[in-house]
């Protein structure tokens, strides 16, 4: 499981104002995204025609990761803050830790899907005490680190002491259920503490469920344990109640593109057209940021989830032809999810004398 320093509680023990709860939404923010280039890399690795089940999981988590990052905004909105999200600093750098001083050594790389890489998921989305799983003894309190559950629960009881007076009125830069399904409008303690447990619930499911949600299926955990386990977990009779019985859920290890891992935009050969696609994808990635960015501060809302839906299909139309070997069956590129403020088309065209093909258009215009 990810385990977090118990620096990023600082601030949440015993809260004056809403601004001291700010760095820790900031940083819930942040670790949130931090999981959907990994997902997202490995989902864009997989043959979907050999391996169409664990795309389609990985798919699932990666919506509702998305819907974390929007819960965590609202909160951090509702608390009198503002989200800070079109930033290099933003995105973390792989190979390396997730967001959030991690101190369980965990180090995330951006790679194909892998059995492998499906462990790295396990170890990230691993709840405290996960069913039919032992636990391992921790150290002493003073040093001890906690887990993204405890992480958003003091969160969640830090609000709880600050009480409903620390909320804006009225509600400001909320993304409701009208833009994104399954977002919540957050105006108090509770409508803040459900934002809170349904982030929870949906990574880690409860502790006598691996289920996010009573008939809504489980929780990202048990999800990817479907993929190890080989087949989908399904209700079953006392006294397990599940087991991973369901229907077949298969890795086929030809159906995974050879891309690299953990690529960087500068180790692709120099104005090639590797590099050019790479950049390309990553300028449309910080679009995509920057669309987010202007969301979650509340401006113009509706035009800027569009813009955000319309970057997120031109991520994966370049993602999948880049992975896949088009135009060079040859020739595999991995996206490397790096800040690229600059639309590569007009570099290339300032510098060449050539017409400008950029495929994305910065957010902010588009």
């Amino acid at each position: 499981m990810i385990l977090l320093k118990r620096q990023v509680l600082e601030g949440l023990t015993a809260p004056t104002s809403a601004q001291a709860l700010w760095p820790a939404l900031q940083q819930a923010i942040e670790l949130e995204h931090a999981t959907i280039p990994v997902y997202l890399y490995a989902k864009y690795s997989l043959d979907p025609t050999k391996n169409a089940e664990i795309s389609s999981i990985l798919d699932s988590v990666i919506i509702e990761e998305m819907l974390h990052m929007t819960l965590a905004s609202n909160v951090l909105n509702a608390l009198g803050g503002s989200p800070s999200i079109d930033k290099p600093g933003f995105i973390p750098s792989y190979p390396g830790p997730l967001p959030g001083g991690v101190q369980s050594g965990l180090i995330v790389n951006l790679a194909p899907f892998s059995m492998t890489q499906l462990q790295t998921f396990l170890d990230i989305e691993q709840p405290e005490d996960p069913l039919n799983f032992p636990v391992a003894a921790l150290a002493e309190e003073a040093a001890q680190p906690i887990t993204i559950g405890q992480f958003y629960t003091a969160i969640s009881d830090a609000i709880a002491l600050l009480g409903d007076g620390a909320f804006v009125n009225p509600p400001r830069n909320q993304v409701g259920p009208d833009i994104m399904r399954e977002a919540i409008v957050v105006t108090d303690v509770a409508t803040a503490q459900q934002a809170l447990t349904t982030i929870i619930e949906q990574g880690e499911g409860t502790s006598t469920s691996p289920e996010e949600v009573v008939g809504k299926g489980v929780a990202h955990y048990y999800r990817y344990m479907q993929i190890q386990k080989g087949k989908l977990l399904v209700p079953a009779p006392p006294p397990a109640h599940y087991a991973y019985a369901g229907a077949p859920v298969s890795f086929d290890s030809t159906g995974v593109y050879n891309v690299p891992t953990n690529p960087k935009s500068a180790n692709y050969p120099a104005g090639g057209a590797q590099q050019f696609a790479c950049d390309n994808f990553n300028y449309t990635y910080t679009s995509l940021l920057l669309a987010l960015h202007s969301l979650f501060n509340g401006q113009n809302t509706q035009a800027q989830f569009n813009t955000a839906i319309g970057l997120m299909m031109s991520l994966k139309g370049q993602a999948k032809a880049m992975m896949s070997g088009i135009p060079n069956p040859a020739v595999f590129t991995g996206p490397s999810f790096e800040y690229q403020p600059v639309n590569p088309s007009q570099t290339q065209s300032r510098d060449s004398g050539a017409p400008a093909q950029a495929r994305a258009t910065r957010a902010a215009g588009a």
